[in-house]
């Protein structure tokens, strides 16, 4: 839970270092100022209205390459991993 209230505070700090009020944001994001709140608090809310809000404050793009695993020397050394459609079974 505590990342996710990270994550809210952080969109919060963006949001208010652009100059842009909860009012503007959520009118942007098509969502409404309850959904942003909830959002900035870290009480849940769907993914993709994280998306949206992430796009008007302009971190869409960082938050998808933050959690790409080709981003990670593990996950290139595994990439070969990423063409499996099941997890090997255990023998």
């Amino acid at each position: 839970m505590l990342q996710t209230k990270q994550l809210g505070a952080n969109l919060k700090a963006r949001r208010i270092i652009l100059g842009l009020s909860q009012e503007l944001v959520a009118e942007r994001a098509n969502i409404s100022r309850a959904t942003l709140m909830r959002l900035e608090a870290g009480d849940g809310g769907k993914v993709e209205h994280l998306m949206i809000v992430a796009s008007v404050l302009g971190v869409a793009g960082n938050l998808i390459e933050s959690i790409d695993p080709l981003n990670s020397d593990l996950g290139r050394a595994r990439a070969h991993l990423l063409n499996r459609h099941r997890a090997p079974r255990g023998n």
